[in-house]
């Protein structure tokens, strides 16, 4: 059984959160559209959501938090993947490099790291602590374990690390194990950090000898002296919406079918098998877009 909302749009890929909490405290942070999270899904709940995700054809899983490596059976969450479904992670890289192996070996893909500032000082600005080297440290581990290609998650942000674009390009630039994801933070109204990215994606879009457009959003990649870099910016692409594949699960058991809405939850916890596989359903019913 395939999973599809009224749209007609496939739901192939499903976004759990597997915790509210993290050890860092950058100043822009969503925490994933979740406002007032309740106690976390426990590994049980999470194994019949993976159970029935299965049978609903979904094809990808992505583990976010909060920060998701901050639980202590993150790897055995990973390891409940149901066979024939990639799972894949995104995690801020600070607790990344001891455990890389271990995720590997349950079964992860691949990563997401968030990094917005390669310089120290900058870096504590943006997340409040001190903890750069242990981020580099962990994309280390990460394709010395096989989790690539890893994806660079930065966040541009206004008067903050907009210089950094060009150290960022080095990082990713010829290694076939690095991209650049650069992100437009979302401005819902007088965000003072909101950085336009057009004028750069203009840039770097010229000097590109390749552009490749992904499926997903119809996002396009950009090949830029040795370094593949991609653009984030939903409210800039009219095709975000009309290709989204994506349903979240909440940190403490809700499915969300639209990342800007809460009006329309599905509550899920504790629940399991044939009622559990109907809410999803439900859910898909839901997914309509949010109207600014």
């Amino acid at each position: 059984m395939d999973l599809h909302d009224n749209f007609g749009r496939p739901i192939s890929n499903l976004r759990i959160s597997v915790n509210s909490g993290c050890n860092l405290n950058c100043l822009y942070c969503h925490r994933e559209g979740e406002t007032k999270p309740e106690t976390p899904l426990p590994l049980e709940d999470i194994k019949a959501i993976l159970e029935v995700a299965g049978k609903l054809g979904i094809r990808t899983i992505k583990f976010t938090g909060g920060e998701p490596l901050l639980r202590n059976d993150i790897v055995d969450i990973v390891r409940s993947v149901p066979p024939g479904i990639e799972s894949s992670m995104t995690t801020n890289g600070t607790l990344l490099a001891s455990l890389a192996h271990d995720l590997r070996d349950a079964g992860l893909s691949r990563v997401n790291i968030s990094l917005d500032s390669l310089n120290p000082d900058t870096y504590r600005n943006i997340t409040g602590t001190g903890l750069l080297s242990d981020v580099l440290e962990g994309i280390e581990a990460a394709r010395d374990a096989g989790l690539t290609p890893i994806k660079i998650n930065m966040v541009l942000l206004k008067g903050i690390n907009e210089g950094e674009i060009d150290d960022f390009i080095r990082l990713v630039s010829g290694d076939r194990h690095l991209i650049l994801q650069v992100i437009e933070l979302m401005d819902l109204g007088g965000c003072s950090l909101h950085a336009d990215l057009s004028e750069l994606e203009e840039k770097i879009a010229l000097h590109s000898r390749k552009v490749i457009t992904r499926r997903m959003h119809h996002r396009k990649k950009y090949c830029y002296e040795g370094a593949e870099i991609e653009f984030v910016r939903p409210w800039h692409n009219s095709d975000f919406c009309n290709h989204c594949t994506r349903m979240r699960v909440t940190s403490d058991g809700k499915l969300k079918p639209c990342l800007l809405r809460d009006d329309n939850l599905v509550d899920i916890r504790g629940k399991r098998g044939e009622e559990l596989l109907k809410l999803f359903l439900v859910a898909a019913k839901k997914r309509e877009p949010y109207n600014r």
